[in-house]
């Protein structure tokens, strides 16, 4: 069963969007301004995708944003829903990232916290899963549209948790030209109590809660956690599941340490294992492999095309994701701009 909260608006107003196909790709890479507002585009795409209802009167403006403006301007418009997944563990999304909820006598467990913005349809989702307090909030890593709550979380008594990366990110200032913006430090409530160097288990509800870190893959700072008896495990950004990742340089983020954490989340899952990506739908161990397939393919093609001398533009016009285009360059991350992410790492 699927819920959906946030402020109902007439019929003839909201838009529930698949507009993917309806924009052209741009493959051309001597063309920067068109490419970014390509790239724009796909943002807001998904975003609208992850609520599912936008409100139409809101577009236009959006439109003359900035990646990170947008994000927040369409978590703001959209419904936050929630599905049910298994072994009290519901799915929230419409803010941003993926969340996770465990409900339990215990409490609330929340694996990511979504963009602060969202707070009150995000306060209404989990009270209708439960309306026990938040005991315990993980960060899968620093990006804000996965731990922009962390403020507002912990001021309601949940425990922040995250890679010790994680941690020293949200406490600097750090330009990401992709989303076009400066991220300053969080506010003290929203920094972590408890940091994760090494594989930790916790035990809370009655399941055995494992968050294990990353090699540095989509940042330096990824934690997976599983929630062993449910089944169910998250990745964070180290899976986009149908969508190319973005991959953050800046704070340590690579191509090749995306491939890794590839493998390892298809060692980590068994056969009947849940799987829920920092973006896109829920999917299973076959959807890891096809996404640890894909990333390797790309990567050896844009290798190729480097080692033979080949300038970045000249790589974007050869089309090396081309294969791949149909499924994964729909949204968010273009095809020109996922080339140029690996790229940057061979």
């Amino acid at each position: 069963m699927k819920h959906s909260n946030g402020a109902q608006t007439d019929g003839s107003r909201l838009l529930v969007v698949r507009l993917a196909s309806s924009f052209a790709l741009d493959q051309g890479g001597d063309d920067v301004r068109k490419q970014k507002e390509t790239t724009t585009m796909r943002v807001l795409i998904k975003a609208v995708l992850l609520g599912g209802v936008v409100s139409l009167g809101a577009l236009p403006a959006l439109a003359q944003e900035t990646p990170y403006a947008m994000i927040n301007a369409a978590a703001q418009a959209s419904a936050v829903t929630v599905t049910p997944l298994r072994g009290g563990v519901s799915l929230l999304q419409g803010s941003g990232g993926n969340m996770a909820a465990f409900a339990s006598a215990d409490g609330l467990f929340l694996i990511d916290d979504g963009i602060s913005i969202s707070r009150e349809k995000i306060e209404v989702a989990l009270h209708g899963i439960s309306p026990a307090p938040i005991r315990y909030a993980v960060n899968t890593h620093w990006h804000w549209d996965h731990a922009d709550g962390n403020g507002w979380v912990h001021r309601d008594g949940a425990v922040l948790i995250a890679h010790a990366n994680t941690a020293r990110h949200l406490t600097q200032t750090i330009r990401v030209e992709e989303w076009g913006h400066t991220f300053t430090p969080t506010e003290k409530d929203g920094q972590i109590a408890q940091l994760v160097s090494s594989e930790k288990t916790m035990q809370f509800g009655g399941d055995s809660i494992r968050l294990r870190p990353y090699m540095p893959s989509h940042t330096d700072g990824d934690l997976s956690a599983y929630f062993a008896k449910a089944d169910v495990m998250l990745t964070g950004d180290t899976w986009w599941n149908g969508l190319y990742p973005f991959i953050d340089y800046v704070a340590g983020g690579s191509i090749d340490g995306m491939i890794r954490a590839a493998q390892a989340n298809v060692e980590m899952a068994g056969v009947k294992t849940i799987v829920v990506p920092g973006h896109g739908p829920v999917g299973g161990r076959a959807d890891l492999v096809e996404y640890r397939d894909m990333l390797k393919a790309i990567r050896a093609k844009v290798a190729a095309l480097k080692a033979q001398g080949r300038t970045l533009d000249e790589t974007i016009a050869a089309r090396p994701t081309a294969d791949y285009d149909a499924k994964w360059g729909q949204a968010i991350i273009s095809p020109a701009l996922f080339t140029t992410l690996v790229y940057r790492g061979v």
